[in-house]
């Protein structure tokens, strides 16, 4: 029971966990706006702004820093993978979400595919560089403050 205790008052891990949740409910009002339709999908959709991503990582990075030190060896761990984090969803899934509108333009092409094809490629897959770069101050703040 002690285990189950630490997990749940480790600010570690609910701060970071927390954020995630505000951010993706932040994506589904905002996509609610623009578009006057409920999408769900939108609490565990990849992309748009803020990068969830970012500002979890940088979250995490933040409270380990502030428990740890920000000389540790933790912390060290926690900025290196936030960093690769953040490549990532600005860099390979950008790419691939390009790739993957490009792909859907093809199949939508008459008389360029045989055969019937299946759903749609996901396109928003990655994050603009300024939507990780405001997910990752987002999530720097929050750690830093909570």
């Amino acid at each position: 029971m002690q285990v189950v205790l630490d997990i749940i008052t480790n600010k570690c891990i609910y701060v970071p966990f927390l954020l995630w949740c505000v951010v993706q409910m932040y994506k589904v009002i905002t996509d609610l706006v623009k578009n006057k339709k409920l999408n769900i999908k939108r609490l565990v959709g990849a992309g748009g702004m803020p990068s969830s991503h970012a500002a979890v990582v940088c979250s995490l990075a933040s409270c380990v820093g502030k428990q740890y030190g920000f000389g540790s060896g933790e912390f060290a761990i926690a900025i290196i993978m936030a960093c690769i984090v953040m490549y990532d969803a600005a860099g390979v899934r950008r790419a691939a979400g390009k790739q993957a509108r490009v792909l859907n333009k093809i199949l939508e092409t008459p008389g360029l595919t045989t055969g019937e094809v299946g759903e749609k490629l996901v396109e928003l897959l990655g994050h603009t560089p300024i939507q990780v770069f405001v997910g990752a101050i987002l999530g720097f703040a929050v750690g830093a403050i909570v």
